[in-house]
């Protein structure tokens, strides 16, 4: 295992200083969509925003003291009032330094006073104006916003403020944008934090991707805004949103609107719009956007009228742009659909951004309203600001960086815009392998071009993904870091380093970590899957070559369990003495876990009910539940009844899961044909599967890899257990009895493919008073946790969320894993004298073996 760093080691992120002011009552008041995993010095340096900047602005409102490096080594602290020495042998240096700073203002006085400052978001160029003597020659806001361009900061000072007695969310539906920014002014009257807006391409996206139930609260119309309202208490903010949705009612533009009361509305509407930046990078029809002209602002007065000349000028030059944004601090991000990988579509891209630079500026704004200029506006800031201003930026950046060594090119000296794109082609490797990617004419190529950076996936709080970067916080153990290196390996032209495809070594390594827990296809906001791009790659990686011990063991699992069940007691005996060590290693298997025990031939029909005489659904027995836990089948099966969906089971099919996670493909292909041909005969009655992970395979894997009419058929009648409770049970139903509380680990797989809640969801409805959630990976992820060499790792991801949720419960506590890889982990961790875990089926068993749950 790679060893991961000392926390010491670790960027402060925003969420970490969230956690640590909480107690105080306190938090930090900028708050941008990546607020999981932007490291407030990232904020320092670009001036981050945030969904409330209505209320509480940019970051360098909150700095009050910097202390930095400059560029030739000499330590200061910046503050009010100018520079001071850190250490006493500087302070003559910083004495001449903090004299040169003086100059400056002092040449040029009028053009600081009326070209910098102008309105709230106005983040592009150097923010000079704080050096005036009425900013109290502050220092260190001076440089909030510089993008690294003139010192290093080590430490920063900053102001907090009171949470919110109370909040409450208003959803707003519009038939455009334009009708929604001509809202705001009128909004902004009735002092909300937070007024935000997005067009219906986003909430079309993540319906396509992740199902119609995945946005829900919206009102009707084609764009929204969100208004957040705070008051002394609940009451007070309720009655606010009430005065202003009256308000907006009694105008023509909003078309419909309604306060947002359910807590888990809320966080689906807030993941919308911060999912923007990845949503609006794929859309439904699978065309592609892009950055460049981001996140311009103006006037919140003036936003309407910009947005109404913005789109006129994106039809005029046949671009379409996807819009979202802080509509209440008048900046909007837009992804549009240029084409830069051709001559002349990175022409077009040039001509528009010239455009869309003046206009912005003849609205009285700026280029950039919270990301910075960076590479790809800092040419433009000639359209922006006066020769003198753009001589006062150099300057400036010369008394902290005199040979100009920090981050070059960015806002002074600055190179075209589309001087260095770079850009990953659908290329001569991109050749069709394993999968199908219906989703991704180009194949692994653009399906991994996906990846934009958005870095969700290196967030250690929200959502399952990434587990390995969780355990290792290194980059290339992310979903990010993957991608990037499948990008470089199909890449073309010159300047490529991986110049082996799919034979690379390196690609190789990068993903041997990934636990294939198909997470990041629901969490990344691009949709990137990275289980499958690795099921893929290795299906290249090793064709016509030696594979690794466990691709045989572990891989063709379901092969070799059907003659183990014949010889069930021997086969136990021999795996569970010493000899079974021995055959561990000798299958590429720690010897640091127990290895399951094979169930007997016998043992499923011993367990299911009689087959129904009219069935409603049919229950598939997977290869796991066959192998290992027949009794979870009967239990299946006699829930289901109870519930008014009897099943006939099947038995003798399988879905290929060990054989895709291993990139077997070929092999996987010929028994996941004979699995959906079969079930393809028997007609329409759903497929309801006990295991989430073969389920998960059946509804995702099977039409990918197949890409037949027949596969897509059985995929949409596939459930898993909890599924089909939810969906297909008699609205009546009830179990006899239910714990009072219930600790949860839901199958990562089940998660991404069927959704994160409905397990949760299912057993409140039931009446379970509380159901704690162990989020993210269990760490054993079907062949990984069992493999000697990713032991370490699997065990550093358990205890990441799922073992300090069991190390808290008694012996007696109800544990639910679905998974037969999340139970194996679990009893791993908690060993004999700890909670055992069941699955769902078990738990409301309306007649378990022996008469007691």
């Amino acid at each position: 295992m790679r060893h991961a760093r000392g926390e010491d080691q670790l960027p402060a992120l925003l969420d970490d200083l969230q956690r640590a002011a909480a107690p105080h009552g306190l938090f930090f008041g900028p708050d941008p969509s990546s607020h999981s995993r932007c490291a407030l010095g990232g904020m320092i340096g670009n001036d981050a925003c945030g969904n409330h900047s209505v209320r509480y602005g940019r970051t360098v409102e909150h700095v009050e003291e910097l202390e930095i490096v400059t560029a030739t080594g000499v330590r200061a602290v910046a503050g009010v009032g100018g520079l001071r020495a850190v250490e006493s042998e500087n302070a003559a240096e910083l004495a001449a330094l903090d004299a040169e700073l003086t100059r400056l203002v002092d040449n040029n006085f009028a053009a600081l006073r009326t070209e910098l400052g102008r309105i709230p978001r106005q983040v592009s160029g150097y923010q000079l104006h704080h050096l005036l003597p009425e900013h109290g020659r502050h220092a260190a806001r001076a440089l909030v916003g510089t993008e690294g361009t003139c010192a290093i900061v080590t430490r920063a000072t900053v102001r907090l403020h009171p949470v919110p007695a109370a909040t409450t969310l208003l959803a707003l539906g519009y038939r455009d944008v334009v009708d929604a920014a001509s809202d705001v002014p009128a909004i902004l009257r009735h002092r909300p934090t937070a007024v935000e807006g997005m067009d219906e391409a986003i909430v079309a996206t993540l319906r396509h991707r992740r199902g119609p139930h995945a946005v829900t609260g919206l009102p009707e119309g084609a764009a929204w805004l969100y208004v957040e309202l705070d008051g002394t208490d609940q009451t007070d903010a309720d009655a606010r949103a009430a005065s202003l949705l009256a308000e907006l009612r009694t105008g023509e533009r909003m078309v419909a609107g309604r306060v947002i009361d359910d807590p888990v509305e809320r966080r689906s509407l807030w993941r919308v719009r911060e999912d923007g930046a990845g949503l609006a990078a794929r859309l439904v029809d699978g065309g592609t956007s892009w950055p460049g002209w981001e996140d311009a602002a103006v006037d919140s007065r003036q936003l309407a009228d910009y947005l109404r000349d913005f789109r006129a000028l994106l039809a005029k030059r046949d671009f379409t742009g996807v819009l979202y944004g802080y509509f209440g601090a008048g900046c909007v991000h837009v992804r549009i659909d240029f084409d830069p990988a051709r001559a002349e579509g990175a022409a077009a891209m040039r001509a528009l951004l010239e455009e869309a630079a003046a206009l912005v500026v003849a609205h009285g704004g700026t280029l950039s309203g919270e990301h910075g200029d960076g590479r790809a506006r800092s040419e433009l800031l000639a359209a922006m600001y006066s020769p003198r201003m753009r001589v006062a930026f150099a300057s400036y950046k010369r008394v902290y960086d005199p040979d100009g060594i920090l981050n070059p090119g960015v806002i002074v000296d600055p190179a075209a815009v589309d001087a260095d794109l770079a850009l990953y082609p659908i290329t001569s490797r991109a050749l069709q392998g394993g999968f199908t990617f219906p989703d991704d004419p180009g194949g692994l190529a653009e399906a991994a071009s996906r990846c934009i950076g958005v870095d969700r996936c290196r967030s250690d709080t929200g959502g399952a993904m990434c587990p390995s970067h969780r355990a290792t916080h290194d980059e290339r153990d992310s979903t990010r870091g993957r991608a990037r290196l499948l990008q470089e390996m199909l890449r073309d032209g010159p300047g490529t380093v991986i110049t082996d495809g799919s034979r690379s070594t390196e690609v190789r390594d990068a993903l041997d970590l990934c636990l294939s827990c198909k997470a990041c296809a629901a969490d990344c906001p691009v949709g990137v899957d990275m289980a499958t791009y690795k099921s893929e790659f290795l299906h290249r990686h090793y064709r016509r070559r030696l594979r690794p011990l466990s691709h045989y063991s572990l891989g063709w699992l379901p092969w070799w369990a059907a003659p183990a069940r014949w010889f069930a007691r021997p086969v136990n005996a021999v795996l569970g003495g010493p000899s079974g060590r021995l055959v561990a290693r000798l299958g590429g298997v720690t010897t640091e876990r127990t290895l399951p025990r094979f169930a007997r031939r016998r043992d499923l029909q011993a367990h299911l009910p009689p087959q129904p005489a009219t069935p409603a659904a049919v229950l598939l027995v997977d290869s796991f539940t066959r192998a290992f836990r027949p009794d979870v089948a009967g239990a299946a099966a006699r829930v289901l009844a109870d519930a008014g969906v009897p099943a006939t089971a099947r038995d003798g099919l399988c879905c290929g899961l060990t054989w895709i996670s291993t990139g077997q493909l070929g092999i996987a292909r010929r028994v996941l044909t004979r699995t959906v041909e079969r079930l393809d005969a028997e007609g329409e009655l759903p497929i309801i599967v006990p295991e989430p992970s073969c389920a998960a395979a059946l509804r995702h894997d099977a039409p990918a890899l197949l890409g037949t009419d027949t596969a897509r058929r059985v995929a949409a009648r596939v459930h898993t257990f909890s599924g089909a409770l939810t969906e297909l049970a008699d609205p009546d139903w009830k179990p006899a009895a239910v714990p009072d509380r219930v600790t949860l680990q839901t199958h990562c797989h089940e998660y991404a493919v069927f959704g994160e809640t409905t397990q949760s969801t299912l057993l409140r409805r039931l009446g379970v008073g509380q159901v704690d959630e162990a989020n993210g990976c269990c760490g054993l992820a079907g062949n990984f946790g069992f493999e000697a060499e990713h032991y370490d790792t699997s065990m550093a991801v358990g205890a990441l969320s799922v073992a300090p949720k069991l190390a808290a419960l008694d012996p007696n506590a109800t544990v639910l894993a679905d998974g037969f890889g999340c139970r194996t982990q679990a009893d791993h961790l908690t060993g004999p004298d700890g909670p055992q875990a069941r699955h769902l089926a078990q738990l409301l068993d309306p007649n378990p073996p022996g008469g007691s749950r």
